[in-house]
């Protein structure tokens, strides 16, 4: 498994939260990844990657899990 040591990698703070402004604040705590809003339930790829951060959200737009390097 790959190990990404650039930062924070996990907010679970953010459940709770709306998908844009959690989106936000991760890209700010750690600068050295991309967050992406997406509905629960939307595919996506299986890779790896240390620059992506998977902020999952329901149909209110509302984060339902812990956002986290992946």
């Amino acid at each position: 498994m790959l190990h990404c040591n650039n930062g924070k990698s996990s907010w679970p703070e953010l459940v709770g939260a709306t998908g844009e402004g959690a989106a936000a604040r991760i890209e700010r705590e750690n600068p050295h990844v991309n967050a992406i809003v997406l509905l629960d339930g939307s595919p996506t790829t299986k890779d790896f990657r240390c620059n992506r951060v998977w902020v999952w959200v329901n149909s209110h737009g509302v984060v339902i899990r812990p956002p986290e390097i992946g």
